[in-house]
């Protein structure tokens, strides 16, 4: 009876592993993407884990839209946002997360690491055992912080992207409005050709809004507040003033560019300076070892020998 029932327990398990597999294969060949202001859509990374999770957020989502949680949603919002992931993930979906991936892949990570402990044999089972619940806290600790480390890390790195492709798009535009275009159209001109990069998608949208009737100070100013990137910020506020006095947008444009091209500069020079300070612990941890075990390792097996 007990073999019997051992057998049906191990084939219910292997049908759960086969329908997870099953699921985890389907969830990885979804694309996602992102519908931009003039209708084009690109595709958008989303975690693995999330998309495995989406179809349960809807049953926590009530619960982050209470008054309790203004505050925390209208921070997420806005990094989502400004990551390039405000039209595919809600505030309060992104808040399910941190509840649901700790709450059911933690809890299964956990049960998987008891179920081991378990068939581990002797002291060294029992000491796994005893360091047991500290490394669940750990595990539950490690998926609870995930989603605010991977919205921190693609607002980082849309950030970078936007920063490293502004001085470029700052010449063209000086010189599509020194050329005699207006600033409109020089943005047009920039934005139609090609796959956009994280600025230019921005551009674009600045452009839909304008379109649909938002002034061009406003919606500069928006733009401004909804990238949150330090130089785009410069810019933007010294066009909004330029708007504001009725000054000539050409020389702003020119006086900008040359100061995003010196910050970028400064900031190159600064990276150069860094990098004999980040080196040293490679090079203390690594390299000087391997010497070590090179010129002395033949030496020290001798005298082992010898003695």
């Amino acid at each position: 009876m007990a073999t019997v029932m051992e057998y049906g327990l191990c084939l219910m398990w292997a049908v759960f592993a086969g329908l997870a597999a099953w699921q985890c294969a389907q969830v990885l060949r979804q694309v996602t993407y992102v519908t931009l202001a003039d209708g084009r859509r690109q595709e958008r990374r989303i975690p693995f884990v999330f998309r495995l999770l989406f179809p349960l957020a809807p049953n926590l989502v009530p619960l982050f839209r209470r008054p309790v949680f203004d505050k925390s949603n209208a921070t997420v919002s806005k990094k989502l946002i400004a990551a390039g992931y405000g039209g595919m993930i809600a505030s309060e979906e992104f808040l399910a997360m941190k509840v649901l991936i700790p709450g059911i892949l933690g809890v299964l990570l956990s049960t998987l690491l008891l179920s081991l402990i378990a068939l581990v044999p002797g002291p060294a089972g029992q000491s796994l055992h005893n360091h047991a619940a500290s490394l669940i806290i750990v595990i539950l600790l490690g998926f609870y912080t995930y989603p605010g480390l991977w919205l921190k890390s693609v607002l980082a790195d849309r950030h970078r992207r936007i920063q490293k492709s502004l001085p470029f798009v700052m010449d063209l535009l000086t010189l599509s409005v020194e050329a005699g275009l207006d600033f409109m159209s020089a943005m047009q001109r920039i934005v139609s050709k090609g796959r956009v990069d994280a600025l230019e998608e921005e551009l674009l949208r600045v452009l839909r809004e304008i379109q649909l009737g938002k002034t061009r100070r406003n919606a500069l100013r928006d733009l401004s507040e909804r990238v949150d990137q330090q130089d785009l910020r410069s810019v933007l506020n010294s066009l909004v003033q330029a708007d504001e006095l009725g000054v000539g947008i050409a020389a702003i444009l020119r006086i900008q560019s040359d100061q995003i091209r010196q910050r970028r500069f400064e900031r190159a020079e600064k990276m150069a300076n860094e990098a004999p300070v980040k080196m040293l612990f490679p090079l203390v941890a690594c390299i000087f070892p391997a010497v070590f075990l090179v010129l002395l390792g033949p030496i020290v097996l001798q005298i082992f020998k010898q003695m």
